[in-house]
């Protein structure tokens, strides 16, 4: 014999369902959100540290490649288990005395999540050019060509109207690389301050990222 169902309980059925917007989760919100934010600073910060960095172009050294105040991305892993290539843009400490300044904490925080984003460029100014020859190649120009061991190097990315005056024969030691920009008339380079050591590269830029509609590889 089927016994009777026991009649719901109308407490149960009165019972108003849990709030999914409770003090308790909107605080926990609010304490999350400042931690969410820092931490995203900090993934910056470190991605410009080991990784990849925006690089802002101050000046007219490397026109027509890149203009003033086009912004590039700088690969600072390309030469972690290769050595500079013939063509490379390279970023690297100025090879000259810079002394800095003492900065307060929080304004190095600040300027380096600023320059994390592209936004501002380095307190100490890096400079950018192009690797024309390597340790241990003799380079010479020479009637408005540059002879790398004798042989004239092909120089597309240059405009017609680049004059440069004779420079050399030099050897380039081992562990250096000579830089030039691509606007020689208006570049001060190797044919200035030498070859530079190959640990004072930061990296290599590889795409133009600023203004949109020059973007595109390097």
């Amino acid at each position: 014999m089927t016994e009777p169902s026991a009649d719901p309980d109308p407490s149960e059925s009165l019972t108003p369902p849990p709030s999914s917007t409770t003090p308790k989760k909107k605080t926990s919100l609010l304490i999350e959100l400042p931690i969410l934010v820092l931490v995203a600073l900090v993934v910056a910060v470190l991605i410009k540290t080991f990784l990849v960095q925006a690089f802002w172009i101050p000046s007219g050294s490397m026109i027509h490649t890149l203009e003033i105040n086009d912004r590039v991305l700088v690969n600072k892993l390309s030469y972690l288990f290769a050595e500079p290539d013939r063509g490379d843009i390279v970023v690297f400490d100025p090879p000259f005395g810079v002394e800095e300044e003492p900065e307060p904490l929080l304004e190095a925080i600040v300027r380096n999540v600023a320059e994390s984003l592209g936004l501002q460029t380095p307190a100490v100014e890096d400079l950018i050019k192009r690797v024309i020859a390597r340790g241990g190649e003799e380079l010479e120009i020479d009637d408005n060509q540059v002879l790398i061991n004798g042989v004239v190097l092909d120089e597309p990315y240059l405009d017609v109207s680049v004059v440069m005056p004779d420079f050399g024969p030099i050897q380039v030691p081992e562990g250096t690389v000579f830089v030039m920009g691509d606007n020689r008339p208006r570049s001060q380079d190797s044919r200035r301050f030498g070859p530079i050591e190959t640990e004072s590269i930061v990296g290599r830029a590889f795409v133009r990222v600023w203004p949109f509609d020059r973007w595109g590889g390097l």
